[in-house]
Order: C-alpha cells, then structure tokens, then sequence
C-alpha cells in the first residue's frame, strides 16, 4: 500500500512549529528571541535545546538592525554560508565565508593555527557593523575573541557563536558569554552546528515562518 503522507510545505512548517511550542519551554525568552530558539530547536529537530540557548541582552534586536541595515553575515564555513535564505535577507546582504581563500593556507601557517581561525583575519575590512555566523569550528570563535581584545579591531555588531565538537566548544562559547564584546547568542555546551546557526540567521532576518 502506498503511504499517505502530508505534502503541503506549509502545513508541514505550520505544524511542525505547532509541535515545538507545544513541547519546548520558551517562557524565558522574550518576543523577538522566541521565533529564533524555534527555528534553532527546528533545525536540530531536539526540542530540549532551548535549555541551553543563551542570548546575552539586546541580541535579537541588535542582530535584526544590523541585518536591516544592510551589514553583511560574516559565515566561519561554507555549510552556514550556503544554508542562509538570500531570500529572506531585508537587505540583499552579502554573505561572506573566507575560508577557501587562497591567502589563508599560508595565514594558518604563519600564525600556527587552523585554517577555520586563520580566515578569520580577512574579515577585517567587512566586521564593522556585520553580524557574525559562527557554526563550525570553536577556533574561529576563540580567534574572533582575541581579534577584539584589541581595541582597534573593527567590532560587529551581534555573534552567533554556536560551534559545535567535543574539543573547544564549550569552552568557546563560555568564554563569549564571560567576556560577551558585542550581543551574542549561544548553544552552550557541545550541541550546535552549521543547520542550527543557519536557521538563528534566518530567523533574525525575517520574522515570518
């Protein structure tokens, strides 16, 4: 027998949200950071994430004008680079990953790191006001913090630091919430990833679902 199954997109999406608020805790959140921690809790398909979603004050607020502005997403790989709606974006932002670029094997060498850290210093004519899309490597986000402990490092102006491993991860995302630079959002612990980071872009981009 064939299987019968929903096949209306939206009604997929509609539901699926349904489910989410139904089963996840959101009461801590407020109204701008609640469709966020959704489409996060719905890119992992884990509700029980929300717990350790962390925004530190103004976040969602911060990212959302910035993105309005025009200020371009500043992606540490290319699965968070490619997962972003250009549809969705309010101000045909430009989106930009640096890690294939042909300067950085030679960076990474010379600085003694990761080719994830070393790419991060070609960000430096675009951080400005940007908003920055950390969903892979804790390197690039612990390099990112040592980048703006110098005062004449140009700051952006929200972080989503949601690196994902067992090495680093953590430990990363502690370290931005002590020393938080700039509005940033987390997913404490080892939990995060390219599809979860992805989808707090696309959320704060656009508030339709």
């Amino acid at each position: 027998m064939p299987h019968a199954f929903e096949t209306d997109g939206a009604k997929i999406y509609a539901q699926s949200f349904s489910i989410i608020r139904s089963e996840a805790d959101l009461a801590r959140f407020g109204e701008d950071e609640e469709p966020v921690v959704v489409r996060m809790i719905h890119a992992a398909g884990l509700v029980g994430l929300e717990k350790h979603v962390r925004f530190t004050p103004g976040m969602a607020t911060a990212a959302r004008a910035a993105l309005e502005a025009g200020a371009p997403i500043l992606c540490d790989a290319r699965m968070v680079s490619q997962g972003i709606t250009r549809a969705r974006l309010p101000a045909q932002n430009e989106i930009i990953c640096t890690l294939h670029d042909p300067e950085v094997i030679d960076l990474a060498s010379r600085l003694s790191t990761t080719r994830s850290a070393a790419a991060l210093e070609l960000w430096r004519p675009h951080l400005a006001g940007s908003v920055v899309a950390i969903g892979n490597a804790p390197t690039a986000l612990f390099h990112l913090l040592n980048m703006l402990e110098d005062k004449d490092c140009p700051r952006p102006a929200a972080i989503i630091g949601c690196p994902v491993g067992f090495v680093g991860a953590a430990e990363s995302k502690a370290a931005l919430l002590s020393e938080a630079p700039v509005p940033a959002l987390v997913v404490e612990g080892r939990l995060g990833g390219s599809a979860v980071t992805v989808a707090a872009v696309n959320a704060l981009a656009s508030s339709k679902e």
